[in-house]
């Protein structure tokens, strides 16, 4: 069972993150995507009700129940979040994923940009860059991404940025990785660049990132 979070909860954590980001960022204006992945849509709209209009899923099967839920129960606006596919993509997985995601952000090879294509023509995506090389990871390696972002072009797809993982308890290495990011979405210039989650969010936002990916710092603890 989803564990349930309270609006009074989340806006507390918002606040002291937002505090927390604006105090690394300086006056850089940075994107904070809410990873709901495990809770259930009383996190979305906690998020919502906070302020919060991006909100993350990883897991293909829970985003479309939990966002078919959610606009069964509320009619789609224009103040409904924007919803950022931040999981492992399946080729097999896109056509169900298609009438809930806005935001791709984990492309990284050409079959899943054609698929993207079919199923969402003219969608926003991002291609994931596995800077760490570790293999658990997804992402393209850094040599591929300029022939695929020429893919997805071709594709008459919306690139609007970069993605990446930190090296997980690695502090100095995290930082080399974002590093590196930051400077292919500056050779790119493209508007995102999406990095760092709850344990690195610090180090990514002094490296540049102006979308950082965050669950823990607003919802607590997962207990699944």
């Amino acid at each position: 069972m989803p564990y349930p979070v309270s609006i009074e909860s989340v806006a507390q954590r918002y606040a002291v993150l937002r505090e927390y980001i604006a105090s690394v960022a300086g006056d850089m204006a940075v994107k904070v995507v809410a990873v709901t992945k495990t809770f259930d849509i009383d996190a979305i709209d906690a998020a919502v009700a906070c302020g919060v209009v991006d909100i993350g899923e990883s897991y293909a099967q829970e985003c479309v129940a939990k966002l078919s839920k959610l606009t069964d129960s509320q009619p789609l606006t224009d103040s409904q979040p924007k919803v950022h596919f931040i999981g492992r993509l399946q080729r097999n997985k896109v056509q169900r994923l298609a009438d809930y995601v806005d935001v791709w952000q984990t492309v990284d090879r050409p079959k899943i940009v054609r698929e993207i294509s079919k199923r969402a023509p003219g969608a926003d995506v991002m291609i994931q860059v596995n800077t760490t090389q570790v293999n658990t990871q997804g992402g393209c390696h850094a040599s591929e991404v300029e022939n695929l972002a020429s893919i997805i072009d071709n594709a008459r797809l919306n690139l609007v940025g970069l993605m990446t993982i930190g090296a997980y308890g690695d502090n100095a290495r995290t930082r080399k990785c974002f590093q590196q990011l930051r400077r292919m979405t500056d050779a790119l210039q493209l508007p995102f660049c999406s990095m760092g989650m709850t344990d690195d969010i610090g180090i990514a936002v002094s490296e540049g990132s102006n979308m950082v990916r965050v669950g823990r710092s607003l919802f607590g603890q997962r207990f699944v």
